[in-house]
């Protein structure tokens, strides 16, 4: 294998959504190298990790029947229990919820935590701010999905940042889609919301650093006799 072949295979491929953004940063590097050297240097830089922040990396999901899967890469900001938003209609009691916060330099494509077929998406305008707060789940602006599997209603919520303005949705009502599949992006910086039907238990704890489309938030079948694990 070739030095490039060898580099190719390390690297990421790019997700089409930050084509326009990477060429945006691209040329107006090539006019900060015309009005000042090293002003083009930092384009370069801003340009090579607005490579990096639209990265696509593949996973490897696991494909046991009940397992719920992180949507998103980052930092396990909360788990806790919480009333879900109003647009899930999931009712009006605290569900277990785990919140996955998402830094500038986290993969920013979203993954389907289950299979199973999504049964509503509401978009709700809303502010900016910090999306690590907790006030950020009722008060930024939001998509949220709720996906039905084995009988199971699994609410996910794309939240945008402080810097975020835009989420974006590759999916539609009806659909069905499958665990690890990508169903949306939000671009710069953001959080991710998993609501658990209730009695469901997290499997992960605030701290540990999650992988969409791999690491394993719950298990919908953990009271079958068949499934054991070992927490310490």
């Amino acid at each position: 294998m070739s030095i490039v072949s060898s580099i190719r295979s390390q690297l990421a491929p790019v997700h089409p959504e930050g084509y326009p953004f990477i060429g945006a940063f691209a040329l107006a590097t090539l006019v900060l190298f015309w009005v000042w050297s090293p002003l083009g240097w930092i384009g370069t830089m801003l340009t090579l990790w607005c490579i990096y922040f639209f990265r696509d990396p593949p996973r490897v999901t696991p494909v046991r029947e009940g397992l719920v899967i992180a949507p998103a890469d980052g930092r396990i900001s909360r788990v806790t229990n919480a009333v879900p938003p109003r647009e899930l209609d999931l009712g009006e009691r605290p569900l277990p919820r785990i919140s996955i916060f998402m830094s500038v330099f986290d993969c920013h494509v979203n993954r389907s935590p289950v299979t199973g077929t999504i049964e509503r998406i509401v978009y709700r305008a809303g502010k900016f701010i910090n999306a690590d707060l907790d006030k950020a789940s009722e008060d930024n602006e939001r998509n949220a999905l709720v996906i039905v599997s084995g009988g199971a209603r699994i609410g996910v919520v794309q939240i945008a940042g402080l810097v975020a303005r835009r989420i974006v949705s590759f999916v539609k009502e009806g659909q069905s889609i499958g665990a690890g599949a990508r169903f949306g992006l939000i671009r710069f910086g953001s959080r991710l919301d998993v609501y658990l039907p209730e009695n469901v238990r997290p499997l992960v704890a605030e701290g540990q650093t999650a992988l969409a489309g791999e690491t394993i938030l719950a298990d919908l079948k953990s009271n079958d006799s068949a499934r054991n694990f070992r927490i310490g």
